[in-house]
């Protein structure tokens, strides 16, 4: 891949990311929509298919990511939660992080269990 190519990739990830920090400092609302939304998938179904050319593989990403994202699901419920319980910022987002590591496990495992291929 032209190095360019690299730094195009980079400097766009980069931009999404730095977008939502922006937006959400000013509207809550604006930037947890530009968040929700599946850009980091999007450009990451076109980087996987520019640089290699497989739709089955951009496919297969596709179905992993749309399992995977069930089990990120108790972060967004479970950070607010306890932010709101008058939790620190810093035990809310470790303990958040706990569990939501704790559901990708769980849901790797019962995936395994019924053979769904990630």
């Amino acid at each position: 891949m032209p190095s360019w190519q690299f730094i195009l990739k980079v400097a766009l990830t980069v931009a999404v990311i730095l977008a939502v920090s922006e937006i959400a400092r000013r509207s809550t609302f604006w930037g947890a929509l530009l968040a929700s939304l599946p850009l980091t998938s999007l450009l990451a179904f076109v980087w996987l298919y520019l640089d290699t050319g497989n739709s089955d593989a951009v496919a297969a990403l596709s179905r992993g990511i749309f399992w995977l994202v069930l089990a990120s699901l108790p972060m967004f419920a479970l950070l607010p939660a306890l932010l709101g319980a008058g939790w620190p910022f810093w035990p809310s987002l470790l303990a958040a992080c706990v569990v939501t590591a704790g559901a990708y496990f769980s849901l790797v495992w019962v995936l395994e269990r019924f053979g769904v291929q990630l």
